[in-house]
């Protein structure tokens, strides 16, 4: 069944997301921005229908038999990647019980694809609130377990090169790289039983020549990753990222690298954290801006749970001295930023509690950390915008606030920025003429695409009602132009205030 009959299935609105989930390697991000308009448009909208046809069962032949298979099972292993990908970003929001049979039905087929496996069992883990099950196919598995039992024997005759050797033979699916082993030019000229001695401890080298089918496999499998990215679409930055700071980690201090297990515990939920555990943390500060990077990388932060932060970041806190600005940035970035951008929905209270512990604590590095990236990058949307607020009410100090409205005049405006906007105005912003005078010119050159918009209106009024003080002749004239595109019921309110501004 090609994909023209395929989307026939759906209705008007589900033949969108599907459109958006075919697109390739921006296959989620595209369906994640059509799913948030279309709930913008009706906010009571679900994926219900969407699960259900999905599950529907369509006659299809296999092995020339006609038999009865899912729909989802009709579709292209590129789309199933994409769609779990994007069920895992939103499945909060979704029937338990509907995504459920999904991953049902989608394990009816044969899965051989490990990154499809993978993405099915730890989306199953997600929704159950457990660990049970591994994330591995079985033939991943027997391969791991064929290659650990080579590995104990490395230390025989042939050491590592031997490890390698007919793993080709193991099993049909088994697909090894081509290895060729060159010895030195000084190994030829060894001919007594010293030099032979010695020609078996030499360094072997080792040649990566994958087959074409090899390279194929290697693709497909890297495809899944540049759907889960978040801040980059693209995977092979998101794998050069994770080699560079391998790379680097040589160059590390030992003692770093050995921390580095240990605070990868404390993010675990299930650990026990104590006074000797979380000094390991200490070794923020002996790093380096260049360390600072390398470790955080290395401790994978923005992969931690959210139930994990609030007890990490008090750890944190509990730090002395403070951790420097340039520290204090690089952890906000890997461990905090990551999962604001990736908001679909409200925060959890667990990582509402850690951004506003690190926030209050370090101010400076979370409005360059944090706050300035979410607003420069143009994602602020309802779940992002409310989280900033309650940073701009709650933890900043006046001369804070003004270094994100000053950020916020030189970026575009969306619903969510004008909900930080209108925040930072309430919490009585001290203004100089020229950031008022920006300001203004500012509002003008919006207010024609917010004409309709009742955010950017009582924005408006508050602006006239409580900084009449701050309004020149210049940004009277401006302001009246503003007025000008207002279509709200709210225009003759603002008008009104206008004209009580003495000059």
């Amino acid at each position: 069944m090609d994909l023209k009959a395929l989307v026939q299935r759906f209705d008007g609105r589900a033949r969108l997301l599907v459109h958006a989930l075919h697109s390739g390697a921006a296959g989620v991000s595209n369906a994640q921005t059509v799913f948030n308009k279309q709930r913008r448009s009706d906010p009571d909208y679900t994926l219900t229908q969407f699960l259900e046809t999905l599950c529907q069962r369509e006659a299809s032949v296999h092995e020339h038999a006609l038999v009865l298979k899912p729909l989802v099972c009709l579709f292209s292993e590129g789309f199933k990647r994409n769609l779990l990908c994007f069920l895992h970003l939103i499945h909060p929001g979704l029937p338990k019980d509907r995504v459920l049979y999904l991953l049902q039905c989608l394990t009816q087929d044969d899965v051989e694809n490990q990154w499809t496996w993978a993405l099915i069992k730890q989306l199953q883990r997600d929704i159950e609130g457990t660990r049970k099950g591994t994330l591995l196919t079985s033939n991943c598995t027997g391969k791991l377990k064929s290659l650990c039992e080579r590995f104990r024997n490395a230390n025989a005759k042939g050491r590592w090169a031997s490890c390698f050797e007919g793993l080709g033979a193991e099993g049909k699916e088994t697909k090894v790289p081509v290895y060729s082993q060159k010895k030195r030019k000084s190994d030829n000229m060894d001919h007594d039983g010293d030099a032979q001695e010695d020609h078996q401890s030499k360094r072997v080298k080792m040649d990566f020549c994958p087959s074409e089918e090899e390279e194929e496999r290697l693709t497909e499998e890297e495809e899944p990753k540049m759907r889960t990215s978040q801040l980059d679409q693209s995977a092979a930055s998101v794998s050069q990222a994770r080699s560079d700071a391998l790379g680097s980690s040589k160059n590390l201090p030992d003692h770093m690298k050995a921390a580095v297990p240990v605070i990868k515990e404390l993010l675990d939920t299930e650990s026990v954290w104590d006074e000797s555990s979380g000094s390991a943390l200490k070794v923020f500060h002996e790093c380096d801006p260049n360390e600072v990077e390398v470790l955080c990388s290395m401790l994978c932060l923005s992969e931690a749970s959210d139930q994990s932060l609030p007890q990490f970041c008090s750890w944190l806190l509990e730090l002395s001295p403070d951790l420097s600005h340039s520290t204090a940035c690089a952890v906000i970035t890997h461990l905090l930023l990551p999962k604001i951008l990736s908001l679909a929905e409200p925060a959890s209270r667990c990582l509402v509690t850690a951004v506003i512990s690190l926030c209050s604590r370090y101010p400076r590095p979370t409005c360059q950390a944090l706050i300035e990236p979410v607003l420069q990058k143009g994602q602020t949307g309802s779940a992002q915008a409310e989280l900033l607020c309650k940073l701009v009410v709650n933890c900043l100090e006046p001369h804070h606030r003004l270094l994100v409205f000053r950020t916020i005049l030189g970026v575009s405006w969306d619903e969510g920025v004008l909900s930080v906007i209108h925040a930072l105005l309430d919490s009585k912003l001290e203004l100089s003429e020229k950031d008022f005078s920006l300001f203004t010119d500012q509002l003008c050159s919006q207010s024609p695409h917010f004409s309709k918009s009742m955010k950017f209106a009582k924005m408006l009024l508050s602006v006239l009602t409580k900084y009449q003080s701050h309004v020149n002749p210049a940004c009277h004239h401006t302001l009246s132009s503003c007025l000008s595109f207002n279509e709200t019921f709210l225009k003759k309110s603002l008008q009104a205030a206008l004209k009580r501004i003495s000059l």
